[in-house]
């Protein structure tokens, strides 16, 4: 990696807000660490980013869902003696349908991904950055965050609730240490979620205005350089953030499993 750049860790780097983000920062001038599962993805961004850029970009090949997942990509940073200035937890999935029917294997992957593996990523990642006086962590969380629970996404609702709810105690706990955690809160975007979490008959997306990445992931970048705790990308998702709170729980559940569910 050359030296006296920022580098940007990003998982999830090979598809959607992930990739968009990782153009995003090498335009602006940072050199990169690409975490996904996939090696062929991964190897055709390095070879466009760094043609098209001045960058240098690292691929980590890694499944998330793997125990000990952050303390490998944590330790292949160690070893190339990289200082890793911003972390981007942008890895996570979804899964639609009704939890007592669900495939149990992929809810704790979801829980892994979604959940622990971020936790441990910013774990590892933090303490040098404190150390340093400088440092810069994103949380991809979403609107789902703010809803008083998703049925038909209960485990998914509940992986994002979480995120938001750890990223803005982290933000209060690190003032002062000149290291930032935001949370990012997107709607639907187009990406590969909603196949991936079999949602393509869905009225979320197929109704509701979806988001393309890109966009969501020019707001997140400004966002995190501001140092915000949160981030809501999109206008009508900021007016649905702000009004939830003074609608009556019990009818906020019944909404979102209107829209969520299948089309008629």
């Amino acid at each position: 990696m050359k030296n006296m750049k920022r580098t940007v860790l990003i998982t999830g780097a090979s598809k959607g807000i992930g990739r968009a983000l990782a153009e995003l920062f090498a335009k602006e001038g940072y050199n990169l660490i690409l975490v996904a599962r996939s090696k062929q993805l991964l190897d055709e961004i390095k070879i466009k980013l760094e043609a098209q850029y001045d960058t240098n970009v690292e691929v980590v090949i890694k499944d998330l869902s793997q125990d000990n997942a952050a303390e490998y990509i944590y330790s292949e940073t160690s070893l190339k003696n990289i200082n890793v200035d911003i972390l981007v937890n942008n890895a996570g999935f979804g899964d639609f349908g009704e939890f007592h029917n669900s495939n149990w294997d992929k809810q704790r992957m979801m829980v892994q991904v979604n959940v622990l593996s971020l936790m441990n990523m910013t774990r590892l990642f933090i303490k040098p950055m404190i150390e340093r006086g400088y440092g810069k962590i994103l949380n991809v969380a979403s609107i789902a965050a703010f809803q008083p629970g998703g049925p038909l996404m209960a485990v998914y609702y509940a992986t994002k609730a979480f995120v938001l709810s750890f990223t803005e105690a982290l933000s209060k706990e690190l003032e002062g240490t000149g290291v930032t955690v935001t949370a990012l809160c997107p709607g639907p975007t187009k990406t590969d979620f909603e196949q991936a979490a079999s949602m393509t008959d869905s009225r979320l997306f197929n109704t509701l205005k979806v988001a393309a990445a890109e966009e969501v992931a020019i707001h997140a970048y400004k966002g995190l350089l501001k140092g915000k705790p949160v981030v809501v990308h999109g206008f009508i998702n900021k007016l649905l953030v702000f009004g939830i709170r003074f609608v009556p729980r019990n009818i906020v559940r019944r909404v979102v499993y209107i829209i969520q569910n299948k089309k008629e």
